[in-house]
Order: structure tokens, then sequence, then C-alpha cells
């Protein structure tokens, strides 16, 4: 379960009214999740590989969606892993909730995916370093940028996304933080952000993506692994500092605890599906109010 409450400091007042505004917009929201569960359950999705030009090259990607209908358009950011069964089956559940979703390879611009097919059986010591020079250039200055708009453009061009509606975006630890630049990058387009155990959302460089913040017009959440608070306990003050309004949460999991094929680490297991569920809930009641 979620350690959210005793992380928060008493006089934090900013912070908990951002707080408070987010479990009453969850409420509200989750009415409207529990009214069309049953219809989104009965949605039958239609999955294409595509090809998306950046300025970078071709961009190759997933893009899931309800087979009848337009509706709000996702963006899914992967973990260091990338573009794999498990990140489309993410995209496939948020689809049946009646969203449009893309998920890029976020390595294109080396290979096209996949890059796993399973994470599960990632060695840590010997992949990372594989996978470092790739993570380098997406955290080039305006990469992710680029891709970010090159994403959007993408999605408004489809006629199964409802172009009157507002764009949402979620992540998972490297996907974290390119949540906060798409809706930076695109702040009239994106209109709900969801990072989960996101890594390097906070630090004392100027690139930091906390520091986007007033660029930055979607509502949002950010769902902290207990570790990651262990090792940067400050991180989620200066996240509420520069996001008042937003969900913030400390989970009682592991950095990962949201991907279904996390590697385990020393400890053992790292994928929570009890807390997993608990985020999810989240993601959706923030999809509900945000992508109007």
């Amino acid at each position: 379960m979620t350690e959210d409450q005793k992380n928060q400091p008493n006089n934090d007042s900013q912070g908990d009214l951002g707080r408070r505004d987010f479990v009453a917009l969850s409420v509200a929201a989750g009415v409207a999740v529990s009214a069309s569960s049953a219809s989104a359950a009965a949605l039958d999705l239609v999955e294409t590989d595509v090809e998306i030009k950046t300025p970078d090259g071709t961009c190759d990607a997933a893009f899931i969606r309800p087979k009848t209908g337009s509706y709000p358009g996702v963006i899914i950011w992967p973990d260091a892993f990338g573009l794999r069964p498990s990140m489309r089956n993410m995209a496939k559940r948020i689809a049946a909730e009646g969203y449009s979703v893309v998920v890029p390879n976020p390595y294109y611009r080396d290979s096209k995916s996949p890059h796993y097919m399973d994470a599960s059986g990632v060695n840590m010591q010997t992949d990372l370093p594989k996978l470092r020079p790739m993570m380098g250039k997406l955290s080039a200055p305006g990469a992710a940028e680029k891709d970010a708009v090159a994403l959007v453009e993408f999605l408004d061009s489809q006629k199964e996304v409802n172009k009157s509606k507002k764009i949402g975006t979620q992540g998972y630890c490297m996907g974290g933080p390119l949540v906060v630049r798409t809706a930076a990058t695109v702040p009239d387009r994106i209109g709900a952000g969801g990072s989960f155990h996101g890594g390097g959302l906070v630090s004392n460089q100027p690139t930091s993506p906390h520091l986007l913040a007033p660029k930055i017009k979607a509502q949002m959440y950010f769902g902290i692994a207990s570790n990651d608070d262990k090792s940067q306990p400050d991180a989620k003050d200066k996240l509420k500092e520069a996001f008042p309004a937003a969900g913030i949460e400390v989970y009682g999991s592991l950095h990962g605890w949201c991907v279904p094929d996390m590697p385990a680490g020393p400890a053992g297991p790292i994928y929570n599906k009890a807390d997993a569920e608990i985020a999810w809930g989240h993601l959706v009641a923030l999809y509900k109010a945000g992508l109007a």
C-alpha cells in the first residue's frame, strides 16, 4: 500500500491543498470510471505497427485503439527496456478504457524494436551498459521534445483520435521525465500526464524536468517508488513546490513496481500487482478528468 500520508510534511499547506484537490478529482472521476467500465471492456481493439517521421529519422511504434469511433489520444513512454509486449499490453488496457494509444520505440535512432521481448530475464549489470548510449541519445538536448511534437502530430492525423479532446501521456522509469517534457513541449494539447517510478525528475541542473512546470497546463500525477524516495527524499518536496495541484504519492513498492516484466532485484520481485493496480486506478481517474 502507499505511504503517502506519512511522507507528507505537516507545514506544506499548498502541497496538501493540491493533494486534496487531486483526491477529490480522483473520487469524482472514479464514478465515471465505474459507469463506463462495462462498455470499455466490450470495446474491440485494433493494433497496428506504424512508422512516424521525426526530425531525427523514422520512429517505429505501436498504435492501439478501439475498432470503431474516435477517442482521446494517449502517448505511453516506455521504461529503459523499450517497446515490447508488456508495454503493448499496457496500451491495450488503457485503449480498452476508450483511448487511441501510441507507444513509440524510444531507441529508434539506433534500431527498430523490440530490443527485448521479455525484460524479466535481463541481466542489469551486462544489459544496462548497452542501453546507456541509446538512452543518451534520447536525453540529448531537444531530442525528446522533437519526438513529443512528432507523436502529437501523428495522433492528431488519425481518424481514430478525437482532436477536440486533450491528449494524455504516461511514462515508466525513464519515461517519467519524458511525460514532463512532452507536457511542457505541447502544453495546449497535453491535458494529463502520469509519471510512475520516474527517474531523474528532480536534479540540481538547469535542465531538470521539474523546472518545466511553469510551461505545463496538464493535470499531473507522480507515483514515487519507496527506494527512490529514500535515496532522494527532497525530490517529492520539490515536485510539490513545482506542481502544487498535482497528485504526488510515495508508494511502499520499489522502483519499477508497475511493470509486469520488470527484472527482479536483489531482494526478489519488483513488480507489485496490488500497488500497480492502485497506480492504474489513479491513471484512469486522471485521464477521465483531464482529457476533456
